[in-house]
């Protein structure tokens, strides 16, 4: 069989799946731009400034370039083999079938306590025009809203996600256009303070040191979670092969305008002792500009941010239970689809998770958006630990002649997959130094302590789930 021969035979199997391939192309470049904008940089990119100052910016940019490592590394083994179950499937080809199970798991994991964030942001933002609404009764409304969508089709979660995401591009776009006719022109009561040497002029660029500035990289990386999401598509979209490159070669320019470019206009126009943690630095600049009704706007913006990540937890939530319960690593119920071609079963259990969030917004308002993002965080690098592990034993295989080659080769091979793996472990050593964040390497150890008795117990009833899965054959080339 000829490499060529083994991409046709995967993509036949892919329809198998029982998905429909409802996701068009303008729908998966917008899901990708998208991921990159969540409330990681409209709520949380607040408490970073006040403890990096405009160094916030260059850790923004060194995160982001990781990111774009290990996007290409997972764009070379999406279009090795494009699959619903993305990461966790290549986790378990490459490393093996205990690894693709706690990869799969642990993803769930991430987007469920991501879900629980997102809902704890857009309660905090409804705040914002209805002070008296408790945050716990806020955050149940968006949950059953956001279920009951991703019960319908994939077609109007998609379409759902295209629009949230026009949302957040057209905004941070307006707030780049307006910061710079402050800059330049001067209008507004911002206008006599705005300047680009604020980026210095107060205590420096990095006012608190540069132990303070590395010690935002856990919330850095917090605002980069679901760039990852435009894997889990794979199985839905109409076009894979010609949709994910264009996607994941987008990135940096995403990175650079969004996060990079956003925040440099920010901090210029509103010198960073302004901010604090909680205030999103989009409805302060706007406030200080003297337009209110702009932060209003703003607020309405951010809100749609955070509802847009909830709605993409509870896609990927119940596509990675369906690629667990094929693999026989979860209940088989999980493998059923609704005459929608949804996993409803998946989606509903996962929803029922995300109410730990009401929850914790009834119990704890004031850190319920810490606790979840330290533990989204955690379980998140362990994600792309494997997508770039898994990258590095693909390249072996490739290079030893046992594998195809991919379409989409990541630029510099492996070694930029082991740079993004230095990197990860960097971030959770900080994490472990971090005396208010290391509780979420407790909770995953706990985890990790529940997913490894679960595999014992599924060893116990089926031997063959330890059966490591065959390489697909091929004629080597030359």
């Amino acid at each position: 069989m000829t490499s060529a021969q083994v991409d046709t035979d995967d993509t036949d199997k892919a329809p198998e799946e029982g998905y429909e391939r409802g996701l068009n192309s303008r729908q998966v470049q917008m899901i990708a731009i998208g991921g990159a904008i969540g409330v990681g940089l409209f709520l949380g990119a607040g408490a970073n400034i006040a403890k990096a100052g405009p160094s916030i910016i260059l850790m923004y940019a060194l995160a982001g370039v990781i990111i774009f490592f290990i996007m290409r590394a997972l764009g070379e083994l999406l279009l090795y083999r494009p699959v619903s179950g993305s990461f966790a499937e290549y986790s378990r080809e490459f490393l093996g079938p205990f690894f693709g199970y706690f990869t799969g798991w642990t993803y769930w994991l991430m987007w469920v306590v991501t879900g629980m964030a997102e809902l704890t942001a857009a309660a905090i933002y409804i705040h914002y025009w209805f002070p008296d609404i408790p945050q716990w009764v806020s955050a149940l409304v968006f949950l059953v809203l956001l279920f009951v969508a991703n019960l319908i089709s994939v077609k109007l979660f998609g379409e759902i996600e295209f629009w949230f995401s026009m949302v957040k591009v057209t905004a941070i776009i307006g707030m780049i256009v307006i910061g710079v006719g402050v800059l330049t022109l001067g209008f507004s009561q911002a206008g006599d303070t705005a300047a680009v040497s604020n980026l210095w002029e107060f205590d420096g660029f990095f006012p608190k040191g540069i132990g303070s500035s590395l010690m935002t990289l856990q919330g850095v990386m917090f605002a980069y979670l679901a760039v990852e999401l435009v894997g889990v598509t794979a199985g839905e979209s109409e076009n894979p092969e010609k949709t994910l490159p264009k996607a994941i070669n987008t990135l940096p320019w995403r990175i650079a305008l969004f996060y990079v470019g956003a925040l440099t206009v920010i901090l210029a126009v509103v010198k960073w002792t302004e901010f604090a943690e909680g205030v999103s630095p989009f409805v302060e600049a706007f406030t200080v500009i003297g337009i209110p009704a702009g932060a209003g706007i703003v607020n309405f913006v951010v809100l749609t941010a955070a509802l847009s990540s909830c709605n993409s937890g509870m896609y990927s939530t119940g596509r990675m239970l369906r690629t667990l319960a094929d693999n026989g690593e979860a209940p088989r119920v999980f493998n059923k689809l609704s005459s929608t071609k949804t996993p409803a079963i998946g989606i509903g259990v996962s929803v029922v998770f995300m109410a730990i969030g009401v929850v914790l917004n009834y119990l704890v308002p004031e850190k319920a958006f810490g606790y979840v993002t330290s533990v989204a965080t955690a379980a998140g690098i362990w994600t792309w630990l494997m997508i770039l592990i898994s990258h590095v034993r693909y390249r072996r295989k490739v290079v030893a002649g046992r594998l195809p080659a991919s379409s989409f080769p990541a630029p510099g091979g492996s070694v930029c997959s082991y740079i993004a793996i230095a990197f990860l472990l960097f971030v959770t050593c900080l994490i472990a130094y971090d005396a208010d964040a290391r509780v979420c390497l407790y909770v995953m150890a706990g985890w990790a302590a529940a997913l490894g008795i679960g595999w014992a117990v599924l060893k116990s009833r089926n031997p063959q789930i330890t059966e490591r899965p065959g390489e697909p054959e091929f004629e080597k080339i030359g």
